[in-house]
Formats: C-alpha cells, structure tokens, sequence
C-alpha cells in the first residue's frame, strides 16, 4: 500500500509542476475542435479521481464481489496508441478554469483520496474484492488506486504534448 501511496504522490507533483507554469489562455487553449485543453484533461482526472473512490467504496461493501488476478493494467493504461473513451460522468467540463482553480481541484481530490484510504482498516482487502472498471473490466479494488496514477501518467504525456502544440 505504501508504494501505491508513493506513486500517487510523485506522479501528483509531476502533473503539478507540469500546470504550474502554464499561463491562463494557453491552459484553456485548444489546438483543434476535438482535442481537450491542458484545463480539461487536468478535470477529467480530478473527475476520474473521485469516480475511482466511489467505486473502491462501492467494492467494499459489496459481499460477494469476485476476486480477481492482479492485472498487468500498466501495459493498457500507458499505450497511448490506443485511444479509451472517457465515460460521460468523467467528460470534462468546457468552460475555462484557471491554473490555480485546477491546482486546488486537485489538491482537494487527492486529499480526499489519502483521507478515504486512511480510513481503511484491513488494506489487505484491497486485494480481496474486485470491481468492474470501464475500460479494464474486473479490477481488484488495490489496482483501482494504481490505476489512477497509471492514468494521471497517460495524460502527463498528452499535456506534454499539448504545450508543444500551442506553443507552435
């Protein structure tokens, strides 16, 4: 738990001093119609955070939820070669924000998340309880925390990506 926890953490501050510099109209800026913004990849993981606590919430309460394999999600969740929709309730909001709103967003989620995972007794039931995930299907409740690393690191890149572009 502690190297999920370690993981959350350092890849936080990367996306963190990656925004940090960025001004206000490049942050909301979009190189074309169907790209999102540095602004609304930074809410959608903030959406995907909170959404991922629900469902290890959900996991651990549920009696019967099936114990499944340790997945190797890292291979999915890092080729951005293949494109995953984002489910609607993870879709980003079109309005602009600004770098210091989207910092404390999430700094609040992650807070939140730390609180919540605290709040867990037996971590080992992690590894126990399982639930379906949109895009990797059945997922043990401890890869639900790797997972939002995994991800937040996919869209590092894509932000790194999208500061060249508007910079051109």
């Amino acid at each position: 738990m502690i190297n999920l926890l370690n993981a959350l953490n350092e890849t936080r501050k990367k996306l963190e001093n990656e925004i940090a510099l960025v001004g206000d109209a490049q942050f909301n800026s979009k190189p074309d119609k169907n790209t999102w913004s540095i602004a609304q990849v930074c809410h959608h993981l903030v959406l995907v955070e909170e959404a991922s606590l629900k469902a290890i919430a959900y996991g651990l309460k549920e009696l019967d939820s099936i114990t499944k394999e340790h997945k190797n999600i890292q291979l999915i969740m890092l080729d951005r070669t293949t494109k995953i929709k984002a489910p609607r309730v993870v879709e980003p909001d079109a309005k602009p924000f600004q770098v210091q709103q989207m910092l404390d967003l999430l700094q609040n989620s992650r807070g939140k998340s730390l609180t919540f995972l605290n709040t867990i007794d037996d971590k080992s039931i992690l590894e126990t309880k399982s639930v379906k995930h949109p895009a990797l299907d059945e997922l043990r409740l401890d890869q639900w925390i790797e997972q939002i690393y995994l991800h937040e690191q996919r869209h590092i890149e894509q932000i790194q990506e999208l500061k060249v572009l508007l910079e051109a």
